[in-house]
């Protein structure tokens, strides 16, 4: 089934249920079939058309949602970027995916009317909002829905076309643009929504970016299930959002770590503040087994599920809740409808207890980046039959007896130190467990008697705890060689654009210092 396809059949199905609630619209499924069948017609009549690129240039907002199934109605392939995205690169995805088309909002208007001026295949932008619009000749988003339609638009596209343009994050080099068909992403939005056990009358809140494919599956799988989406721009103050979930009577909290963090140094949440919550996700970055206790303490009746996936399948892995007491440390098995092992350097399976490189085989598996046929062969490469290619993901695991597999750390993230090989997060989690720890980054700076040494970078909760007892800490609970040779106190981590903390800008911070 393609995508759209999942809107039209919710709407068939649940027409007056709501399906999104933002801060300025509420809208039910029938609106937003709708209004996105509006925009669609829109599109078409200014000549975008089946596998066309769209770029989608927005906040969390409604306007955002119409966009992204107006798009895929149209028979184009939609391209979410996140708001934050500066010029140049917003430039260079525009050039690179040689957009037909760009549908932003009046306060990013400057930045997507530059990036538009240097990227000569874009022919139509539309404008949401009632701000000041910098972008000439743009269409007016309120117009285009306003487009009267006699019957929804047939396209002739199949569920193999392509559906989404998602870019990484680009912390190393120039962002790569994953390919993924409306195939691709029904697998990986079933699988996802059966193992967590959504179901039709859930609540969902989204404070994550819907350019970040954790917020946009969110919204997809919502959708394909008929439930409904809370959607908020971000999880900036935390008690605005827990007044939310409390008004919409939320039953699903997907999170990240550094939204975790925040939420355990909330003094006056007690278990029961939120009473219809039944699950919360974490994936982006593994959670420390400290905060996975901590949050267990505050949600004891809440199912909560430690995930493993990058950009290029979506979703990898899943620890069951019942397994948490027993297997804190994992990521899990693999997500149903696929096959997750760790390999040697030649391709060749490993034991249990072994490190290796992660190697994903199912139906969710990306095409390949786009137009980077470089990347792609390094990434995808034959699997256990001839007919078929895997997903290489670069990532280090071990798995134990049971299959339950282990996250160890990114290829390139190992540092060599006295002549060791040590894997950050395995330091990282030992920091967390120190009291008074919120956040920690273990990086590799350049020493000329060790190769490397292991600096720490870290956010407390108070000014009492000191580098000398983090290191105390460390070397009670690690070998010298891992011990980081430094701790140094931030307010906040570097983050990336999706709010994975950034171990590049980490190490870049503390060379420039030095």
């Amino acid at each position: 089934m393609r995508v759209e396809e999942f809107l039209r059949e919710s709407a068939r199905k649940h027409g007056r249920k709501e399906a999104l609630i933002t801060n300025s619209r509420r809208l039910t499924y029938d609106e937003l079939d709708d209004l996105s069948e509006r925009m669609a017609w829109s599109l078409a009549q200014n000549g975008v058309g089946r596998d066309d690129r769209v770029v989608i240039f927005m906040e969390n907002i409604w306007e955002a949602v119409v966009s992204i199934f107006a798009a895929l109605k149209v028979g184009a392939t939609f391209s979410p970027i996140n708001a934050t995205t500066k010029t140049d690169k917003l430039a260079y995805i525009l050039q690179n995916c040689r957009a037909k088309a760009v549908i932003t909002q009046s306060k990013l208007s400057g930045v997507a009317a530059a990036a538009v001026e240097m990227s000569p295949t874009v022919e139509l932008t539309v404008v949401a909002g009632d701000g000041e619009n910098k972008l000439p000749f743009a269409l007016s988003f309120s117009d285009c829905v306003s487009h009267r339609f006699s019957a929804p638009l047939r396209h002739g596209g199949i569920d193999m076309d392509l559906a989404m343009l998602i870019y990484t994050s680009g912390s190393t080099g120039r962002p790569k643009g994953v390919m993924m068909t409306h195939r691709n992403m029904e697998a990986a939005a079933t699988s996802i929504s059966t193992y967590i056990q959504n179901v039709s009358s859930d609540i969902i809140l989204n404070v994550l970016p819907i350019a970040f494919d954790y917020g946009l599956y969110q919204l997809i799988m919502s959708i394909k299930l008929g439930a409904t989406l809370v959607l908020e721009k971000s999880f900036a103050f935390p008690q605005a959002i827990f007044a939310v979930m409390r008004r919409e009577h939320v039953t699903g909290l997907p999170l990240v770590p550094t939204m975790a963090a925040l939420i355990l140094q909330m003094k006056d949440l007690v278990p029961g503040s939120f009473p219809d919550l039944r699950y919360i996700t974490n994936t982006a970055a593994a959670l420390p087994p400290s905060h996975i206790a901590q949050l267990r303490k505050l949600f004891p009746d809440v199912r909560i599920y430690s995930m493993y996936g990058l950009t290029e399948c979506k979703r990898c892995t899943y620890l069951p809740p019942e397994k948490l007491d027993v297997k804190p440390d994992s990521v899990g098995i693999a997500i149903p409808n696929t096959e997750a092992f760790v390999v040697d350097d030649d391709g060749k399976k490993v034991p249990s207890g072994v490190i290796g490189e992660l190697v994903i085989r199912g139906p969710h598996v990306m095409q390949g980046y786009w137009e980077d046929d470089e990347a792609t062969r390094k990434a995808l490469r034959p699997g256990p039959h001839p007919w078929e290619r895997v997903l290489y993901t670069g990532d280090l695991f071990r798995a134990d007896e049971d299959g339950y597999l282990y996250f160890v750390g990114r290829k390139d993230d190992i540092i060599k130190t006295r002549g060791e090989k040590v894997a950050p997060k395995e330091v990282e989690a030992v920091i967390h467990a120190c009291p008074g720890v919120i956040e920690a980054v273990v990086v590799g700076v350049h020493d000329p008697i060790l190769g490397q040494a292991l600096h720490a970078i870290v956010v407390a909760q108070s000014e009492t705890l000191t580098e000398q007892s983090i290191i105390r800490h460390c070397a009670a609970h690690l070998e010298d060689y891992m011990v980081p040779k430094s701790v140094v106190f931030r307010m906040e981590l570097p983050k990336t654009d999706t709010g994975k903390v950034s171990r590049r800008l980490a190490a870049e911070t503390l060379e420039q210092v030095q």
